[in-house]
């Protein structure tokens, strides 16, 4: 029990702290982020909503709020600021963490090793994260030999948009609609919600379906191997195989599901760290363009409570946005995760 942070905490959520107990711990013994568990006294089961708050050192930086039923079609987690103003983590989460070293923020949806195919749900008020969904069914990625889940820490960059409007110079595809996706390959397994500070490294160019889906390689500026992974010939060098893996992986994940295999442009090589981080501007430049129109386009969301004007039909109060989350059901009972989500697939390469 950490009681000196639950003292901390009762200055930001007094109300839940008056009517329950709470309880602290780390996920892993090395991080200094923790989940703050709310159980009302004559109760053993878990109320309301889940927080969470991730920081360095003792600045913290955002919080996640979950609600809903994990493992269900009414799982939810929307993002807060340590103030408890609720934000957008595609637009009000700043791309940069660090504009002048080109370190970027990168929101975690997939934990490394999981299956649940995570996304922030651009079309939906705030752009919660949420399971996707095929033909009324949470979507799990399928375990393709020798790839278990996903095989790295798995986001977006928030503030970026491949806009489908837009063909690329490179790929011959337009962009797929979505904030520019990022595998981040350091050694912690991260947790679904994190807003991680990561170093670009390189980035692949994957066409899925006929659009273009970048997939950038970065790593945790915290991670022990920071300091030693610039570009991505070091990637090659420190993490042999890593990168025949990444495109392994997209290559075929798709396959169990009856759909052929994902091409790549460049012929599946990977483009060093300046091409990245030029790739990483012009999305940022079309999310800039994105916000300041006055309609959504492309039917997404794009309401958020930092970035937009009063006169902006975008910006959201924080009474708008308290009710958009409050309209979902409090967190609840985990369900459990189907045992087919176990099943190994076999195919030649």
């Amino acid at each position: 029990m950490y009681f000196k942070e639950i003292a901390k905490m009762s200055t930001l959520f007094p109300r839940l702290l008056t009517t329950a107990h709470a309880a602290m711990r780390p996920f892993h013994p090395e991080s200094k982020r923790c989940i703050l568990y709310i159980r009302h006294s004559s109760r053993s089961e878990l109320l309301g909503t889940v927080v969470r708050r991730y920081w360095k050192g003792n600045i913290m930086s955002f919080t996640i709020e979950e609600r809903g039923n994990p493992n269900t079609l009414s799982y939810r987690v929307y993002f807060k600021t340590y103030e408890g103003k609720y934000i957008s983590p595609f637009h009000d989460i700043p791309i940069y963490a660090d504009e002048g070293q080109n370190i970027f923020h990168m929101v975690v949806e997939v934990p490394r090793w999981t299956n649940a195919k995570m996304e922030i749900a651009t079309k939906d008020p705030l752009n919660p994260i949420k399971q996707d969904v095929k033909k009324g069914n949470l979507r799990y990625v399928a375990n393709v030999f020798p790839h278990k889940g996903y095989i790295w820490n798995y986001g977006a960059i928030p503030q970026t948009w491949e806009d489908p409007e837009h063909k690329d110079g490179d790929t011959g595809c337009c962009g797929d609609n979505d904030p520019i996706d990022v595998c981040e390959i350091g050694s912690r397994v991260c947790s679904r919600g994190e807003v991680i500070k990561v170093k670009v490294l390189g980035v692949l160019a994957m066409i899925d379906e006929g659009e273009t889906d970048w997939k950038v390689i970065a790593i945790n500026v915290d991670d022990p191997e920071a300091g030693e992974l610039n570009n991505i010939g070091d990637v090659q060098r420190l993490k042999p195989g890593y990168l025949e893996a990444t495109v392994d992986w997209f290559r075929r994940y798709k396959v169990p599901d009856g759909k052929p295999e994902n091409q790549f442009a460049f012929n599946g090589e990977f483009k060093d760290k300046d091409f990245a981080l030029a790739t990483i501007k012009s999305t940022h430049d079309f999310w800039k363009n994105l916000i300041s129109q006055p309609t959504n386009a492309g039917g997404l969301n794009c309401k958020n409570t930092c970035v937009s004007g009063d006169g902006s039909p975008h910006c959201c109060s924080s009474n708008e946005a308290k009710a958009v989350v409050d309209a979902h059901c409090a967190c609840g009972q985990e369900e459990p995760i189907p045992c087919s989500v176990d099943k190994w697939f076999y195919y030649k390469k």
